[in-house]
């Protein structure tokens, strides 16, 4: 029925045409268009007429008028959408600013404990000065401090005792959650807000180590309480939690007696245990309490042996305070432990005394866990070939507890250990027990058949000084023939795929390529996994050939160089191309951590945009250094383990091959790091410009010879000390200058030391980036246009701009100029750029 009105009506059942008019459907027209709307939201011309053909229904609505319904239909989708989304930010808002008042009121009532503190220290000050002139009285007058009682009195393993105990246990961490039992100050870089992962603090002053986090999530308080309480399905650290007993309260309370194992983060220190008991109750407002301490001599609970290989250390009271809220729960986490550090050398020690290092391990990574595992259930299913988020986090869990495990060693998982070389850089370890059965069957062209029934681990750690350990991670990830070896890859493919191979002992083959392949879900923006291929691998041995590419599931985290004091890792494992969710895996890679406990307390006007500070470049532009000197981290210790599957008999063989490839790659990391470090040309006198052999110092007087044919001036000031001064002056140069090939591809051959800073790459890995790939769209044009002129005219000058580093990052440029370098015979060798007063974005 179509009625004449001026009136814009919105509805199901009623659309505006532009004449005035608009159409009033019926109930059974609305749920047709509905039904066909949700297979197809945005028909074209030709779909709506088929769908008045196929709808009788429809038949006396014109085409147009359907087109009016879709688009009336799409806009109240866009703005309930909208809407839902204004809701939930409200919904966040609302929830952050309760806890911010919290926070405030948490912050006056300590700001009055310490006013209170200082008049009562201030008038013992004064008693004690009363007491001190008059000798004469027999009774000094003392403060109105009660005296205090133990802390923990007696208790016994009865329930009784038990309760008291977990009551107790209670109210400490009520204390710390909410209260003023701990000083805690905001963690560095971490600012609270609706799309924060939550108000991040850390202890100062405390006993042990201690963080707080206090976020939002959008799951029950069961649910909530049910994610932390599996602490070994987020926490990388844990290697078990086993429940020995447990018992119900008259409240309606649970209390646990737990044994909790956590991994070692180098192979410089031992293992860690706790025997903890765990109060699980609900408070009267409705919030849910899971809280936690170690049992010890003071409560006179029961006792749990001492286990071998590991270190008991305390928890003190911890644990979860989970309160219902609009959309899902706001939940308290305290963290708060004594790891023992005087059991682990010195120069470890800051990993056991950092509060920085258990936030962003523990804390925050349980927050990670709920908020993920939130999206998810709010989110639709994942369909097609694309991984279930949840098979992703058990793939990064698998890759972790694998590099942890190979990193400890335990003997009870059957791991021994292999003598020594001589040489105690390098720990080898062999493991022939059942769980690391691989059951490979490798059929040799001879006839003979062998089975990988054994594992073996090749392991160190080496300190590093003055090297941001983000940097350095993104360099391994991005340049893996600076340290890998192909051959080696190819071997481990080999034990994957149970294809013919043989044992290299040196290298064999080339990289032929990097080739990155994102899977279709991110971890975190933390941490990301992804699957590598490496390109054109050939290893042959009289009529056996090794597959041509290998292929490596890789989860990389701690890249994020605006996260102070971050644990970094790159940990992979060599994979069939059609892994399964179940596929072996024999995780190796390295995990990079910051020694300095002092990010822990920063200071007033410490600049925490840690990504301004990272510039690297000449001119007084800031440097590295600004960035190792404001975090703290100018010394970390970097651990890595290889593991390869191996037939006993070639043990002997594998463990030469292994100690021979770990330590080339201690050489090339203490190479890499050298280049990156900052400062290197000032601190460290044993790093010079590359040797001055006679092709560079022929191809530096080559440089400057053609600058000043083709310019007119001089590139450096005139010397007469020969060659090997011009080769050091143009390494020295405070403009990046890089020579590039002649190919059709162009390729950089040569860099000065400004050059490889401006590129954040080192003079091998220089050769594996091309000129192309350091400008964008607009760059490339400009560039390819000037090179006929180059060729022609013998130089160019271009604008500024903006180009990219090998890390991926922006740099802008004042200017550059480009000439032609001419040999003996006055022949193009190569092009010259010389970028002027850069720095990066």
């Amino acid at each position: 029925m179509l009625t004449v009105t001026s009136a814009y009506k919105h509805g199901g059942s009623k659309v505006q045409l532009d004449n005035g008019k608009y159409v009033r459907y019926t109930p059974e027209q609305v749920e047709a268009l509905e039904r066909f709307y949700h297979e197809c939201p945005k028909p074209s011309s030709l779909r709506r007429q088929q769908l008045i053909r196929e709808c009788p229904i429809l038949s006396n609505i014109e085409p147009k008028q359907i087109k009016v319904w879709f688009q009336n239909r799409r806009c109240r989708e866009k703005q309930r959408k909208e809407a839902s989304r204004l809701q939930t930010v409200n919904r966040k808002l609302t929830a952050m600013n309760k806890l911010l008042m919290e926070e405030n009121d948490r912050l006056q009532k300590q700001v009055s404990q310490l006013v209170y503190e200082n008049s009562f220290f201030r008038q013992q000050s004064q008693n004690a000065t009363l007491a001190t002139t008059d000798n004469s009285c027999e009774s000094v007058v003392t403060s109105g401090q009660p005296h205090l009682t133990p802390q923990h009195p007696p208790r016994d393993a009865s329930p009784a005792g038990l309760l008291s105990i977990a009551e107790e246990t209670l109210t400490e961490f009520l204390s710390k959650a909410t209260g003023t039992a701990v000083e805690w100050v905001q963690m560095p870089g971490m600012k609270p807000g609706p799309d924060s992962i939550g108000i991040i603090a850390i202890s100062h002053g405390c006993t042990g180590i201690a963080s707080r986090a206090c976020g939002l999530v959008g799951l029950e308080p069961t649910r909530v309480a049910e994610i932390l309480k599996d602490r070994p399905s987020w926490f990388r650290d844990c290697r078990a939690v086993d429940i020995l007993n447990a018992m119900s309260t008259g409240s309606g309370g649970t209390i646990e007696l737990l044994y909790m194992q956590l991994y070692a983060p180098t192979t410089l220190a031992p293992a860690r245990d706790f025997w903890l008991l765990r109060y699980t109750s609900v408070m009267e407002d409705g919030s849910l309490v899971v809280c936690e301490r170690s049992l010890n001599n003071t409560q006179n609970g029961p006792s749990m042996p001492p286990a071998q290989h590991f270190v008991r250390a305390e928890m003190l009271p911890s644990g979860y305070l989970i309160r219902p809220c609009e959309g899902g729960s706001i939940i308290h986490i305290v963290d708060h432990l004594d790891l023992e550090p005087w059991s682990v050398p010195e120069v470890i020690r800051p990993l056991y005394e950092s509060s920085t290092l258990l936030a962003q391990k523990t804390t925050m990574a349980a927050l990670r866990q709920l908020r993920q595992i939130a999206q998810e259930v709010s989110q639709p299913t994942v369909t097609g070939s694309a991984r279930r988020p949840a098979a992703l986090r058990a793939l990064s869990q698998r890759l972790s507890k694998g590099f942890n495990e190979a990193v400890n060693g335990f003997t009870d998982e059957g791991w021994s250990m292999l003598d020594s070389d001589g040489i105690d850089d390098v720990t080898v370890l062999v493991n022939s027990s059942p769980s690391k059965l691989m059951g490979t069957n490798f059929h040799y062209a001879d006839g003979f058949s062998s089975v990988s029934n054994a594992v073996l681990c090749a392991k160190a750690s080496m300190l590093l000084q003055n090297v941001p350990p983000a940097i350095l991670l993104r360099f391994l990830r991005e340049h893996r023939s600076e340290w890998a070896d192909s051959g080696i890859d190819t071997y481990s493919a080999a034990a994957i795929k149970a294809t013919p191979c043989s044992i290299p002992v040196s290298r064999a083959g080339n990289f032929g390529g990097l080739v990155i392949l994102p899977l279709a879900h991110t971890i975190e923006h933390e941490e990301f996994m992804e699957v590598i291929r490496l390109e054109n691998i050939g290893h042959y041995q009289e009529d056996m050939i090794m597959p041509a590419d290998v292929f490596f599931l890789q989860l990389c985290s701690g890249v994020d160089e605006n996260a102070i004091g971050t644990c970094a890792e790159l940990i992979f494992a060599p994979i069939d191309a059609s892994f399964s969710d179940d596929a072996p895996l024999l995780p190796s890679g390295f995990r990079i951590t910051p020694l300095d406990s002092k990010v822990d307390f920063p200071g007033p006007n410490r600049t925490l945009d840690l990504a301004s500070t990272l510039e690297v470049g000449p001119l007084g532009n800031r440097t590295s250094a600004e960035y190792l000197r404001h975090s703290g981290s100018a010394k970390s210790v970097m651990t890595m383990a290889f593991q390869f599957a191996f037939a006993t008999h070639f043990q002997e063989n594998v463990a030469v091959m292994a100690r021979q490839y770990v330590r080339s790659i201690i050489s090339s990391v203490q190479r890499v790091a050298l280049a990156l470090s900052p400062s290197h040309l000032g601190t460290h006198p044993g790093l010079q410009p590359p040797p001055g052999t006679p092709e560079a110092q022929t191809l530096a007087r080559w440089i400057c010879q053609s600058y000043r044919f083709f310019l007119g001036v001089e590139l450096l000031k005139p010397t007469s000390e020969g060659s090997e001064s011009i080769l050091k002056t143009l390494w020295h140069h405070s403009d990046a200058l890089m020579c590039c090939s002649l190919k059709p591809l162009p390729v950089f051959t040569f860099a000065n030391q400004a050059g490889l800073d401006m590129l954040e790459t080192t003079l091998v890995a220089l050769q594996d980036i091309t000129l192309e790939k350091i400008f964008d769209d607009s760059g490339r044009k400009t560039l390819f246009s000037e090179l006929p002129q180059i060729m022609q005219q013998g130089f160019a000058c271009l604008q500024g701009g903006i180009c990219m580093s090998s890390m991926g990052r922006p740099v802008s440029y004042e200017r550059a100029v480009a000439w032609k370098v001419l040999n003996e015979e006055e022949n193009a060798h190569c092009i010259c750029f010389m970028f002027v007063n850069w720095s990066f974005v």
